[in-house]
């Protein structure tokens, strides 16, 4: 069975963790998470999920990007020295991350079987933000947790998560 969001934050809070989590109704897109969010102050992430390009081997790739990050996926994928990729399926992230289209976040690393997703994050967003948002497994609810942590959680799960500069459009 994937984790929930209770038992997520019950894990983070048993490692010393502190985060902030609201509850809000479901959003799908970036639009919809800034009209909702009022003022919770820090940097917000989108999350792409891709899959090696053709089915070919190796691991998918979940990048974690500044909500207003600009980027090709293929630029991404250069970047990240991946391969081709393309956008992986719902029943990826069912089976890979455990949480629903629209719900994808760095805590579905928590689900993920050891070497089966590389996990890039957007330098800019780690460095230019005390707190990072995230959704805790579920598109109805945001938490926010320092970027140290985020990152201290993941290698703690067994994941080693990469910290990458992102490109410019066109770069």
């Amino acid at each position: 069975m994937p984790e929930t969001p209770d038992g997520l934050l019950a894990r983070l809070a048993a490692l010393g963790i502190e985060t902030r989590t609201v509850t809000h109704p479901p959003v799908f897109t970036v639009a919809e998470s800034q009209a909702l969010r009022g003022s919770l102050p820090g940097g917000h992430s989108k999350n792409l999920f891709l899959r090696p390009a053709k089915r070919a081997p190796g691991p998918h790739l979940l990048a974690v990007l500044q909500e207003d990050r600009q980027v090709s996926v293929n630029a991404l994928a250069r970047a990240a020295g991946a391969g081709r990729v393309e956008m992986a399926p719902a029943e990826d992230l069912r089976a890979l991350l455990g949480v629903e289209p629209g719900s994808v976040t760095p805590f579905g690393m928590v689900n993920a079987p050891a070497g089966a997703v590389r996990i890039v994050l957007d330098a800019g967003l780690l460095r230019d933000h005390p707190w990072v948002h995230v959704h805790p497994l579920v598109n109805s609810m945001t938490t926010a947790i320092r970027p140290a942590d985020l990152l201290r959680f993941l290698e703690g799960l067994g994941h080693r998560p990469e910290v990458l500069e992102i490109p410019p459009p066109g770069g």
